[in-house]
């Protein structure tokens, strides 16, 4: 099975691997790399597939193990950072994850907790290293739980539904899987991408915290 490919999760491990890939990428940073965004959009698109196609999921199914996926592993990366604190960030050494503690930590800074919890969602990486980080960062407990209950459900949902839509308003759509899929990753990276684009233009006096 390739960790990577949407596809082969789904195919191998039916709904179970959306959960399995939403809790690791949410709760363990070691699951920084999984795809997320992209596997969320093609459970959708599966639930509209044929009974008799190679992989056919269950809407209802499919938004229970990623909105359960999404929350729970949130949940048990707030508490591994509340208890390891930044010795657990720094026994990681991959430089995608360090830059994502730092878009982590500007989004805190300049949105605040509720709407940095929301926001960091629906963008790769930092969704992984935020949870742990506002364990770091003392963030009230019963605020992470709201927002980030509030964050997993418009994302999780959000995405599923979204290709669900597509796939049943146009059939065979499932044909251009992977052209398709193409375009969610890259859609999924623009949030990051104006992230570090804002962190170069930022002056250096400190972060920029206008809403």
């Amino acid at each position: 099975m390739n960790p990577l490919s949407a596809t082969s999760w789904l195919s191998s491990l039916g709904t179970a691997g959306v959960f399995l890939v939403l809790f690791a990428e949410t709760g363990l940073l070691v699951g920084f790399f999984l795809p997320g965004d992209s596997l969320l959009f093609t459970a959708g698109l599966f639930c509209t597939t044929s009974a008799s196609a190679p992989v056919h999921l269950s809407l209802p199914l499919v938004l229970v193990a990623s909105v359960a996926g999404a929350v729970s592993g949130a949940q048990v990366g707030f508490v591994l950072g509340r208890r390891g604190g930044r010795a657990l960030l720094g026994k990681i050494g991959n430089p995608h994850l360090h830059r994502g503690v730092e878009r982590a930590e500007e989004l805190f800074s300049r949105y605040g907790h509720a709407k940095a919890i929301v926001l960091a969602r629906f963008v790769p990486v930092v969704r992984t290293v935020l949870n742990p980080l506002a364990g770091i960062l003392d963030v009230p407990a019963r605020t992470f739980l709201v927002w980030q209950v509030l964050g997993g459900l418009l994302w999780s949902v959000g995405v599923t539904l979204a290709g669900y839509v597509l796939g049943s308003s146009i059939p065979g759509i499932d044909q251009y899987l992977l052209p398709i899929i193409a375009v969610v990753v890259v859609v999924s990276l623009i949030p990051l991408a104006l992230e570090l684009r804002r962190g170069r233009k930022r002056p250096s006096g400190g972060p920029d915290r206008r809403l």
